[in-house]
């Protein structure tokens, strides 16, 4: 598996990006904290030096032994997609990739010295070409942006850490460690789902294969439109109790919600950033070294603070109020925590406040 396979052009017409930089589609949480850990002299080197004391070895063992290695006489579909992705996001080395026997859809990319893709059977079956060639893209996405290697790093430091939890106060200092860690997956898995568009160029096909991962292969039940409204009517809907258990369920989670996945990448695809990328400005691999850590977390700051200011999710219209000075505070608290209009209190003025919010925007 080397350069000399991109020989052959994609099996559609499709944009290729020739020395892009993951910098072009990492979502600005993720892409901030990347670029500071890239500008950390010798830290790649130093834990991939560490490599024997993690499990990289052994899953590799287990997934030759236990898993079908794609290829050209193994799911030659799948190797095509692959070397497509690598093709057109200008990935040198196609990495390995594998299938793997698991009746629940999923994927990953792993790995310090090379990344692995694994897909599983489930996934494969549930989607069809253009749905698994955005799944591959967001894989190799994965792979370029360096997301194997940071994550599988932070992995290790996480397992260290609870080994040393007896510490006092160590489970409050892990969990805020955790909370973290968890918080800059879900936003790398937001920079993967950019990438696997960048790489299918079929937004439809992007948000179908989001939809089945949800819903199943009922496609002829099922409608993009309709899916995307449910993620508008999670973010607006109920009070400020509701939006307290929005991130009591997100906290555990690495990925962020499916629906919530399928809005941010519609928003993205319909944006400036993404039309420049596809009209070949976009910046390059080799002026990484050049990247500002301070701009770039000040571009991570903007989005939160443009995200409090937009969003029509209680509680962070509460932030924004309070950032934004607004008189009795107390009193906005107690009508957004019952769902109140300010109005009146009881159910009913909670019940009139609640249908207001819910209702999806066209």
């Amino acid at each position: 598996m080397s350069g000399t396979v991109f020989e052959k052009a994609p099996a559609r017409d499709r944009r290729r990006f020739p020395g892009i930089s993951s910098r072009a589609y990492e979502h600005p949480a993720d892409r901030s904290a990347l670029v500071a850990l890239r500008k950390l002299s010798g830290f790649d080197t130093v834990f991939k030096a560490m490599s024997a004391l993690l499990p990289e070895r052994s899953l590799r063992l287990l997934f030759l032994s236990e898993s079908v290695r794609v290829g050209e006489t193994q799911f030659p579909h799948l190797y095509e997609m692959l070397r497509d992705a690598c093709y057109i996001l200008d990935v040198d080395k196609v990495p390995q990739m594998y299938v793997q026997q698991d009746p629940k859809p999923n994927a990953m990319c792993i790995g310090l010295d090379e990344p692995i893709i694994v897909v599983t059977t489930a996934l494969v079956e549930l989607l069809d070409e253009e749905e698994m060639r955005a799944v591959v893209g967001h894989e190799v996405g994965h792979a370029l942006s360096g997301h194997a290697v940071y994550r599988t790093v932070l992995l290790f430091l996480t397992n260290l850490a609870l080994k040393v939890a007896w510490i006092p106060l160590g489970n409050v200092a892990i969990t805020a460690i955790v909370t973290a860690l968890r918080e800059w997956f879900r936003k790398s898995e937001l920079s993967a789902d950019r990438a696997g568009l960048l790489v299918g160029q079929d937004p439809q096909a992007s948000m179908r294969g989001l939809m089945k991962i949800a819903g199943g292969n009922h496609l002829h039940e099922m409608n993009v439109d309709s899916f995307l409204a449910q993620a508008e009517e999670y973010e607006q809907s109920g009070d400020l109790r509701d939006s307290v258990l929005k991130i009591l369920n997100m906290l555990p989670r690495t990925h962020p919600f499916t629906t919530v996945r399928a809005a941010e990448l519609k928003k993205w695809s319909e944006s400036r950033d993404f039309q420049r990328i596809m009209d070949g400005h976009y910046p390059r691999r080799e002026e990484d070294k050049d990247a500002s850590v301070t701009d770039s977390f000040r571009q991570s700051a903007a989005h939160y603070a443009d995200s409090v200011r937009t969003s029509k999710d209680p509680l962070m219209k509460l932030v924004g109020d309070i950032a934004g000075g607004t008189a009795d505070l107390g009193g906005r608290l107690r009508d957004r925590f019952t769902g109140a209009n300010g109005s009146g209190t009881g159910s009913g003025s909670a019940a009139a406040g609640q249908g207001g919010d819910a209702t999806p925007r066209d």
